[in-house]
């Protein structure tokens, strides 16, 4: 199985550098300032999963020909310019997996690529890349997740893709219902950006006001009841584990959004936090707080904008 990951940044260069590490034919479409740090170094990763440094294949989209799977896993804000970035490699029989942030890409995707080609997926980490290009994991966990997003659509690629992530240093899943995990991943995405940009502060700090708790938990419902009314009812073991982690005491748990709006940079807001008031303003949904959360990010973008 030929695979082509777009980037080898944070998340795309950890997931393709364990996919390597275990053996997969995996080459990075990367810039031409990433692909000197690769050649200079390889692909370095500093985990407390397992460190690793090796030389990985790249290319800068030179000759380009169709793989059997594309990994997508840039910004939201990069995606047009990622799309016409893998178009050569999308072929008749290619599947492209995006582990973007939201649900606002798979319509441009289908668009450019067509439904059959595009699969669901989400991921679970938390990586930076640091200034000498080694890619930095944060977190304990390293989930990937993916799945035929049609009921319909026979299984037999995503077997082929279980089998070839199997052998990898992270944890994977092979879903029957990929949008429902998504649409999960994304209520409790939305939930922890909008409310730790809001406050520009930690979990911790947030459950240590007054109204913490009853903002988390009712930000929170504002999301799911978006959710409920596009179809997908959170699952009661995901509505726990959400909320146990958005009302933890002392976490220092933040988005990562409020990392990049806190150092200048652009932001996801309008992929996830943007779509979600659409999405709930279309289905009549009250979302009080999160239209404050995201009028907060809405200035802050109107602000940055004005500087630059």
């Amino acid at each position: 199985m030929r695979i082509l990951i777009l980037g080898a940044g944070g998340t795309g260069g950890y997931f393709g550098g364990r996919l390597a590490q275990a053996g997969a034919d995996v080459t990075f479409l990367v810039r031409p300032g990433r692909a000197a740090e690769l050649a200079a170094h390889g692909l370095v990763i500093k985990s407390a999963r397992g460190d690793l440094q090796m030389p990985v294949q790249y290319t800068t989209a030179d000759g380009l020909a169709p793989v059997d799977l594309v990994l997508l896993s840039c910004k939201a804000y990069d995606l047009d310019s990622a799309i016409e970035a893998i178009a050569p490699a999308v072929g008749p029989d290619t599947a492209v997996l995006p582990i973007l942030n939201g649900l606002r890409h798979y319509d441009r995707l289908d668009a450019a690529f067509g439904r059959d080609r595009v699969l669901g997926g989400l991921c679970l980490i938390s990586v930076v890349k640091g200034p000498e290009g080694e890619i930095r994991h944060l977190s304990d966990f390293h989930t990937l997740v993916f799945g035929e997003r049609d009921a319909q659509t026979p299984a037999a690629r995503c077997l082929a893709i279980a089998e070839r992530f199997a052998g990898a240093n992270f944890e994977t899943r092979q879903s029957d219902d990929v949008m429902q995990d998504v649409w999960e991943k994304y209520v409790f995405l939305t939930a922890l950006a909008a409310s730790t940009c809001l406050m520009r502060a930690s979990i911790g700090a947030i459950m240590a006001t007054d109204e913490g708790r009853w903002m988390m938990e009712t930000i929170y419902a504002e999301c799911e009841a978006v959710a409920g009314a596009g179809g997908y009812v959170m699952r009661e073991a995901a509505r726990k584990a959400a909320l146990k982690t958005l009302t933890a005491p002392g976490s220092p748990m933040t988005a990562s959004m409020l990392r990049d709006l806190e150092a200048g940079y652009r932001i996801e807001g309008e992929h996830i936090v943007g779509d979600m008031i659409r999405r709930g303003q279309l289905a009549g949904v009250e979302m009080p707080v999160l239209r404050v959360a995201w009028c907060h990010l809405q200035a802050y973008l109107a602000r940055r904008d004005s500087a630059a």
